[in-house]
């Protein structure tokens, strides 16, 4: 546990590399919009969508998602017509007949639509892009359980997602009540049994660890009723408790939450309890079982980490759409507006809704190699990564290595060989592993405030 105290900091999630606070309203979209109008592989290419969805009905006390929190009539209404405008710009800046292997729905709560209105947005999805309907392709959709009843799983069955997405968090009634999420094990057991026999592809579980009132006892008895439940995947996520950033969390007292050395013990008796029950470890925080694609995708190098957190690499380009909505096209990431209002006020005027990005430079390839490597693969071919840049690696990160030196003496990581591996031991700490790989991290304009990560612990 003093290794818990040791590292304990705030750190990116690295979904992406530059991370989202790099991203500015002056990069260059011109060059964007010009490298999207020109003809090339780029406009034949596999594609990924991303769709945000950002109603509730309730509000998660911890949650730090963009969201909408409303019953009000009518909202989702407004906000599909504005999706359809961007989706058919959209279509037609980046390439219509792009085979759309990757797709996913996110939130929010994007089972806050009902089912004449997902059914309308598939339909105005598959007249702009096109959408697959071979077995290999990854549909996604998250669902809150407390908020889909059993007719809309068929339907989402039949509109064409093969892979659904639970948000358990916890099945303690206390911790349940301390975050405003009351859904019991007794209402999600029948919704994964109807799941079930619909014959999805995949069933994903979302846990979190580190929110108030959990201690070993109860994250005990959650994964028992999690492994009797038996999905293929379950991402575990690390609570990042920033009330000065999300107002609901404010409702959280911050004397309830697990300590870093508390959190560390929780984390590793997921991990031990999961793999244990047949589970496979994925990078820091995916357990899939044995026959899951994930855990293949591993095997063959072809797992990658974006945004929706670990996943298949089916294609170079992920486009997001809707409000806040993320993009990773060529060289660029773009971001939509994050507020609803200015999101409206772009697409009504005709214009595309991104207003922030980054375009990334060689040396940003290079870092996000390196990162990447390390976060999915828990190792870095040193003489690949040389070959591949045309660098000596040793020479070029010098100051890097130095700061992963005091890492390797606690045993997280080995440097040696050509090649840097991570241990058991060091998964916990992935984060804090890849940080000194980060040039971003400690440099910020005059002009802004310095970022704040999450707890890397």
């Amino acid at each position: 546990m003093e290794l818990a105290a040791k590292y304990a900091c705030e750190g990116p999630r690295y979904t992406s590399y530059p991370t989202a606070p790099q991203f500015r309203q002056d990069f260059p979209a011109d060059q964007y919009l010009a490298w999207q109008q020109r003809d090339g592989d780029h406009k034949r290419a596999p594609l990924s969508l991303y769709l945000h969805l950002p109603f509730c009905r309730d509000i998660c006390y911890y949650c730090a998602c963009n969201k909408i929190v409303t019953r009000q009539k009518g909202v989702a209404r407004q906000y599909l017509d504005r999706l359809q405008r961007e989706i058919e710009q959209q279509s037609a800046l980046v390439g219509r007949n792009r085979p759309i292997t990757q797709m996913h729905w996110g939130g929010g709560t994007p089972t806050y639509l009902d089912n004449a209105e997902i059914t309308e947005l598939m339909h105005t999805l598959a007249s702009n892009f096109r959408l697959l309907d071979k077995e290999y392709r990854e549909y996604s959709i998250e669902i809150d359980p407390r908020t889909v009843d059993l007719s809309t799983i068929a339907l989402l069955k039949g509109v064409g997602f093969n892979r659904i997405s639970l948000g358990i968090q916890d099945f303690d009634p206390q911790v349940q009540r301390s975050v405003n999420r009351i859904q019991p094990y007794e209402t999600v057991a029948p919704l994964v049994d109807n799941i079930r026999s619909h014959h999805f592809r995949s069933l994903s579980f979302d846990l979190i660890y580190g929110l108030p009132h959990q201690d070993r006892h109860t994250m005990k008895e959650t994964l028992h009723k999690v492994i009797s439940l038996r999905p293929d995947r379950i991402a575990c996520y690390n609570y990042a408790h920033l009330p000065e950033r999300f107002s609901s969390q404010r409702a959280i007292d911050r004397l309830s939450l697990p300590s870093p050395e508390e959190k560390l013990l929780l984390q590793q008796m997921i991990s031990h309890t999961l793999q244990d029950a047949g589970y496979l470890y994925i990078g820091m925080d995916h357990y899939v079982l044995p026959r899951d694609e994930l855990a293949t995708a591993l095997k063959e190098g072809r797992l990658q980490r974006n945004f929706q957190g670990y996943s298949l690499h089916m294609a170079d380009d992920l486009l997001g759409l809707g409000v806040s909505a993320i993009s990773q096209l060529g060289d660029f990431y773009l971001q939509n507006a994050r507020d609803v209002a200015d999101y409206y006020r772009l697409v009504d005027a005709g214009n595309l809704p991104f207003n922030r990005g980054c375009k990334v430079t060689s040396e940003d390839k290079l870092r996000r190699h390196i990162i990447m490597s390390l976060i999915c693969d828990l190792r870095l071919d040193i003489g690949e990564c040389n070959r591949q840049f045309g660098i000596d690696f040793a020479a070029r990160f010098p100051m890097e290595l130095a700061a992963l030196a005091p890492m390797a003496n606690d045993g997280l990581l080995h440097v040696e060989d050509g090649e840097i591996t991570i241990t058991h031991q060091g998964r916990s700490f992935l984060r804090n592993i890849c940080m000194p790989f980060d040039a971003y991290l400690g440099a910020h304009r005059g002009d802004q405030p310095p970022p704040r990560f999450s707890a890397t612990i």
